[in-house]
């Protein structure tokens, strides 16, 4: 059986939409079906247009499918990328996973693989604290929460936080790369446990 990841991202100016496509790719190269997914700009049209950096990731990310509460039901493992706002994960996301909660109340969102990954504009710009939150959320949810930990060398070379693969902003080394292959290579290997 092949293990269905949700890979759900929101991106203002492209370094969470990039993770996102290693991430994928990760993915897919461990054997997963992957339905890569955005999540529903919530921020006027207006202020998008505005800035030239943020108007061209919409427009560069336009034909990539909106994440919906069928991806959700459908993936055995999520992965969520977002950046890292004030120490907690872009309202964006937030918002989608606020509509959550008939899928919660109905228990479809228990008993899933979920990691996650984030970005800020520097590294003490609260980005364990927004994986933190995030992971609360799992449990909440009764998910399953599969952190890459310190399970790989990759890990340390990339910062060495054990709860996700951070970067900053714009800056999307290859030891980060490496550290999201990882991690989701382990999401993906945890989903195929709980879900056989």
């Amino acid at each position: 059986m092949s293990v269905k990841l949700a890979v759900i991202f929101y991106s203002t100016y492209g370094t969470n939409h990039q993770m996102a496509e290693i991430a994928a790719e990760a993915g897919r190269a461990s054997g997963a079906e992957v339905r890569l997914l955005r999540v529903p700009e919530t921020a006027p049209e207006g202020v998008v247009a505005g800035q030239d950096a943020w108007k061209a990731q919409a427009e560069k990310t336009a034909d990539i499918p909106e994440v919906s509460h069928d991806d959700m039901t459908w993936a055995d493992a999520y992965l969520f990328v977002a950046p890292t706002r004030y120490g907690v994960v872009a309202s964006q996301l937030r918002a989608f996973i606020d509509t959550l909660g008939p899928l919660w109340m109905e228990g479809k969102l228990a008993n899933k693989a979920v990691s996650a990954m984030t970005s800020a504009q520097n590294r003490h710009g609260g980005m364990e604290t927004t994986l933190i939150s995030l992971y609360t959320t799992v449990m909440h949810w009764g998910g399953i929460i599969v952190a890459p930990g310190y399970t790989d060398q990759s890990v340390f070379e990339a910062g060495g936080n054990p709860y996700g693969t951070v970067v900053q902003a714009g800056n999307v080394t290859e030891e980060a790369k490496t550290s999201a292959r990882h991690q989701v290579k382990r999401l993906v290997e945890f989903a195929g446990k709980i879900a056989a």
